[in-house]
């Protein structure tokens, strides 16, 4: 927390409360099993797919250690070999996460049963060119992610200083990109530019090129 003192004519603005989920494991398998808009993950694997699941790093609070055993027993439910899965820590700029952060971001099992990628920036054997961006910077993301016929994005989803908001298409740019497409995105005009601000996605600059390169 951060005290701070506010003049008596502050208004302030505070996100609503929600009740705790009583079963946040089982609260996920539901909303895997019964999404809003598409079918349910079951039906959009079958047995012999590769799958790349991108999780979020130590430095963000994303609840990986509930999410993302159950995304796994729900594709292995699915006939998806676990020799078939790739976990990509998407570290975007950040350094590699120690194997101890790892197991407390995952758990023990999930660590030693599957194979984890740390993604590395700046390792042009792990990047796959796109195409140059509106500002001509160079593309490029994870090749494992690209190589998977099943794609899987995890994250947190809040507010966000420039990009309108975390989670969806951020983990693949700055996630899972390569060095210049992220400098590229977080750059000074970039996040300079008037629409590049909290909880906006219109006419926001770094979530339009995030949406492009994720999509």
């Amino acid at each position: 927390g951060l005290r701070v003192d506010l003049p008596d004519h502050a208004k302030v603005r505070a996100p609503a409360t929600a009740p705790v989920l009583p079963d946040p494991a089982g609260a996920i398998r539901e909303a895997l099993r019964k999404p809003m808009g598409c079918a349910p993950l079951q039906e959009r694997v079958m047995p012999g797919d590769s799958v790349a699941i991108v999780l979020s790093d130590v430095t963000r609070p994303a609840p990986n250690k509930i999410m993302i055993p159950v995304l796994l027993e729900e594709l292995a439910e699915a006939g998806i070999d676990r020799r078939s899965i790739t976990l990509i820590n998407a570290l975007g700029m950040h350094r590699m996460n120690t194997p101890e952060e790892l197991e407390s971001m995952l758990g023990r099992d999930v660590v030693e049963s599957f194979r984890i990628v740390q993604h590395n920036p700046e390792d042009e054997g792990q990047l796959t060119s796109l195409i140059p961006n509106r500002r001509g910077a160079s593309i490029t993301v994870n090749r494992h992610y690209m190589q998977a016929r099943v794609k899987i994005l995890t994250g947190l989803v809040e507010p966000h200083i420039f990009a309108g908001y975390s989670g969806g298409g951020k983990a693949v740019l700055p996630g899972i990109a390569g060095a210049d497409a992220v400098m590229s995105n977080h750059s000074g005009p970039m996040v300079g530019d008037p629409g590049s601000t909290w909880c906006n996605v219109k006419g926001n600059p770094i979530f339009r090129q995030i949406r492009e390169v994720a999509l």
